[in-house]
């Protein structure tokens, strides 16, 4: 595949009094996905964002890709609300259901692009038997649920991991990256094979200049990881 690098930044990390004026700031950035995590308060221990959010993103951005991150249980009941409100890809994780090829499936079938989500705990080649139906991997960087972790070091190679198994089979879905992203470990994971970077805290949002500037920062680092060039197992 070609190497595509797209900056997803998570709504997650904005303050709720002014989520609509960060939207605009982001799409005005050039943002073109936004990352979007649904929790339950089951599958993780934390609540976020009513369905409504992607209709009402769609509604105003309907350019938007929105990259819906869910972490409930079981997934397979949120099929058909995420379609009716216009969710483009939708990643959930493969430890929220026994039928991991039923909800790739079903997503597809309902007309989004399916992606898995695998943790920092599980193997990677867990992702072997349905590795052909994914349009995303999600590598987290952190364990689930929160926002402000650090970033654990043994993702970068996990990338690759997952872009050799890319590789290997021929296949071209997108490698995403979730959690705690920072300037010390964009390059790295851009070199590994890493194609949509979830951003936060540490990058877009709560920066001194403001969401605009740090985007475009963004963007520049993602350049120059691209201009040095891939691990020959990435593409």
């Amino acid at each position: 595949m070609k190497p595509v690098l797209i900056n997803s930044p998570s709504l997650a990390n904005c303050s709720l009094l002014e989520l609509g004026d960060n939207v605009e700031e982001l799409i005005n950035a050039g943002v073109r996905f936004l990352h979007i995590d649904l929790m339950d308060g089951h599958y993780v221990p934390n609540l976020c964002f009513p369905m409504r959010i992607i209709s009402d993103i769609k509604e105003k951005y309907p350019d938007i890709t929105t990259d819906v991150h869910l972490m409930a249980v079981p997934p397979e009941d949120y099929v058909q609300r995420l379609a009716d409100a216009g969710a483009d890809y939708v990643s959930f994780h493969i430890d929220s259901t026994n039928f991991t090829i039923r909800m790739l499936n079903a997503l597809k079938d309902a007309g989004m692009k399916a992606g898995v989500v695998i943790n920092p705990s599980q193997r990677i080649d867990a992702l072997s038997p349905f590795i052909d139906l994914v349009d995303m991997v999600t590598v987290m960087a952190v364990e689930p649920g929160f926002a402000g972790q650090r970033f654990m070091e043994r993702t970068v190679g996990r990338v690759l991991d997952v872009a050799r198994m890319r590789k290997q089979a021929g296949l071209d879905f997108l490698i995403n990256v979730d959690g705690a992203i920072n300037y010390p470990n964009i390059i790295p994971c851009v070199h590994n094979g890493a194609n949509v970077f979830v951003t936060g805290i540490y990058t877009v949002f709560r920066q001194p200049d403001g969401i605009f500037s740090a985007c475009h920062r963004f963007e520049e680092e993602l350049k120059k990881g691209a201009e040095e060039g891939f691990d020959s197992d990435a593409y």
